[in-house]
């Protein structure tokens, strides 16, 4: 679906890993609380799992949030790491 959303504000990656089972409230508050940002404020905020194979995508497009999730079947994504 080309032109879902245009151009979020910013991206966010969160570095500390967070539990994949989270859902859009779980992840909104984590969006709250860690990164002090609104979850509907037009950005996109990006999360990682401990394996490094799973990431999800919360996303406000004006009506709503997006929850979108991504899984490899092979490989890793990189991630940054804590210092």
């Amino acid at each position: 679906m080309p032109g879902l959303i245009a151009n979020p504000g910013r991206i966010w990656l969160a570095v500390e890993l967070v539990d994949m089972r989270r859902g859009i409230d779980g992840l909104s508050m984590t969006v709250q609380q860690f990164l002090e940002q609104a979850p509907c404020a037009g950005s996109a905020f990006m999360f990682c799992n401990r394996a490094n194979n799973r990431i999800k995508v919360l996303l406000w497009d004006g009506t709503g949030v997006w929850l979108c999730q991504r899984r490899l079947h092979q490989g890793k994504f990189i991630w940054p790491k804590l210092n």
